[in-house]
């Protein structure tokens, strides 16, 4: 008897001309006992496949069914994990999970519903805040009292609807360590949809991929023994050969192909806000000290006094290069980044760019946000378009507008440009504002985590934009990321900052990989791995709030040993 099974399967949603068909012709079988991950791009109908096999949704055609029956709605024995924790907020950890079991068990004795909710808090590691209310909890501990609620009911199978996303990178990995750990406990059938490839091969049995028009993909089966330590993978084969076949077949079936076009840009010269003798100056081709940060200090006050957040911080930047920040959180990276963009006063010492300091903000330095900022009520030419005109003084109109088209085509927004932002999903408008960035023609581009909004699909696909268009302008850039093959694949060097209060740079590590770079290329070099390897090793040493770790000073070309070593769970 099949466990989970889709037969001819397709769902759609509106009627009419109006009918959009999410899901097309699903034939699906989960065996019991297994761990299988669905992996995709956004809108590929990953979050509509696991509703369906939880009861929200009803097929438009075929049928799902459950041990041989058909699924006609939510039941217990089908454990749902959503993205979102929809805890009550005025119930604590323990009985927020009590409140599941009241519902599907309400003739159980009260003592042994205590022990249940105390066996699987403690589970996820949330005994030492049982009696907290989700507004004192942080967003992976409310993930894991949903998690703890969804164990409690006890269910056959248990479905994870991207229940990581949410959650910044140190946080995501072990929390799915905790996940894998408890399937292993247990071997409940657990299906996760994901868009994180490295996630899907560290928990799965079998990973299938899901196509774009709403078809499944290529099945891909993980035979690498279990426990899989993320640390240890970085230097195993099996895993980085499944990593580069799982990464080529979406990157394929995903990511169309760049758009050349056929745009010029126009001849035309920028005019910053500087003096004139500086405007002169500004044409040499020094490249030594281009942008150099000396002696940099951040302290805020504080009722307890000052805080000295960023410590020290010198670094010098060559002109045209790539510049990495990385770290975990709280370690001042944005700090950095906001000081030298203007927006964030110097405590102590100084920002010089190209021969002079930095002060207050200027389009000479570009920033591209997290969220990219854009007026909604403007079009993409038009947000684009804010302060072309004064950097181009001397353009006519039809030069200015030229800019403008030019750099929306090169992020792919070339049929786009007249539509309206609000219209546009987020990875729509964060090539507008990687577009408006370029089109000021800045002396410095500065990315505040830029893709860090996006699903890791669309991630890829926007760092393949970044890197063509930077590669036609070669702009001085510093990107602050806490993504390690995106600090690799960006970067000329990777700048590592120890974690604060008073951090500062603890190493550095030259990138030298060929360019132009692509993720499917980093994946065949014989060196990525290697640079990989160095900048976790780094990153482990400070994971757990270490202030100290055993990292060497940042002279710059200082080399990591490279050998591996494992990441203790949260």
């Amino acid at each position: 008897m099949s466990f989970l099974k889709f037969e001819n399967v397709s769902k759609s949603f509106g009627t009419g001309t109006q009918a959009a068909q999410v899901l097309k012709d699903i034939n699906l079988e989960v065996r019991e006992g297994e761990f299988l991950v669905l992996l995709g791009f956004s809108g590929t109908g990953k979050t509509t496949l696991i509703n369906l096999m939880a009861g929200l949704e009803q097929p438009s055609a075929g049928r799902v069914t459950f041990k041989g029956k058909p699924i006609d709605g939510p039941g217990p024995e089908r454990g749902v994990i959503f993205q979102n924790y929809s805890l009550m907020p005025w119930l604590t950890v323990e009985g927020n999970v009590r409140l599941a079991l009241d519902s599907v068990f309400p003739k159980m004795a009260k003592a042994e519903k205590i022990e249940t909710v105390r066996k699987y808090v403690q589970m996820v590691g949330l005994s030492h805040a049982a009696t907290r209310r989700p507004a004192e909890l942080s967003g992976g501990m409310r993930q894991r009292v949903n998690v703890a609620r969804a164990l409690a009911m006890s269910p056959e199978c248990l479905l994870l609807d991207e229940p990581l996303s949410a959650l910044d990178a140190l946080t995501r990995a072990n929390l799915a360590d905790e996940i894998e750990h408890i399937w292993e406990q247990d071997k409940k059938t657990c299906v996760l949809i994901t868009n994180d490839v490295d996630e899907a091969i560290i928990l799965a049995d079998r990973i299938i991929a899901l196509n774009p028009d709403g078809t499944l993909g290529e099945e891909f089966s993980v035979g690498i023994p279990r426990p899989r330590d993320r640390m240890e993978m970085n230097a195993n084969e099996t895993f980085k050969a499944l990593r580069k076949t799982v990464t080529r077949y979406l990157m394929d079936v995903g990511i169309e192909g760049r758009v050349e076009g056929s745009r010029i840009l126009p001849n035309v010269t920028p005019i910053h806000s500087v003096p004139a003798a500086v405007k002169e100056a500004s044409g040499s081709t020094r490249e030594d000290r281009f942008l150099e940060f000396s002696q940099l200090h951040k302290i805020y006050p504080t009722p307890k006094g000052p805080l000295t957040v960023v410590e020290d911080f010198d670094l010098k930047v060559n002109k045209g290069e790539f510049i990495s920040l990385i770290g975990h959180s709280g370690c001042g990276k944005s700090t950095v980044l906001t000081m030298a963009a203007g927006l964030n006063e110097v405590s102590k010492g100084v920002i010089n760019l190209d021969g002079r300091g930095v002060l207050g903000a200027d389009p000479e330095r570009a920033v591209v946000f997290q969220s990219p900022n854009l007026f909604p009520w403007l079009t993409a030419r038009e947000n684009c378009a804010i302060g072309v005109d004064k950097v181009y003084p001397r353009a006519s109109q039809a030069e200015r507008q030229d800019v403008v088209e030019y750099y929306l085509e090169r992020v792919g927004l070339a049929d786009a440009m007249d539509r309206s932002t609000a219209d546009m999903s987020n990875g729509m408008k964060q090539r507008v504002g990687i577009a408006r960035a370029f089109a000021l023609s800045p002396k410095l581009l500065l990315l505040d985590e830029p893709f860090g909004m996006l699903d890791s699909l669309t991630r890829w696909e926007l760092q393949e934009v970044l890197m063509e268009v930077w590669s036609r302008t070669k702009v001085t850039a510093i990107c602050v990321t806490h993504d390690v093959d995106e600090a690799i694949l960006l970067a000329d060097r990777v700048v590592m900052m120890t974690n604060g209060p008073q951090a500062t740079i603890g190493r550095i590590v030259d990138v030298d990989l060929p360019r132009p770079r692509t993720r499917k290329a980093l994946l065949e070099h014989p060196d990525y791995y290697r640079y990989r390897q160095q900048v976790l090793d780094f990153l482990e040493k400070y994971e757990h709030g270490n202030t100290s770790g055993n990292a060497t000073g940042g002279a710059r070309g200082a080399k990591a040993n490279p050998s591996a070593t494992s990441i203790a769970a949260e």
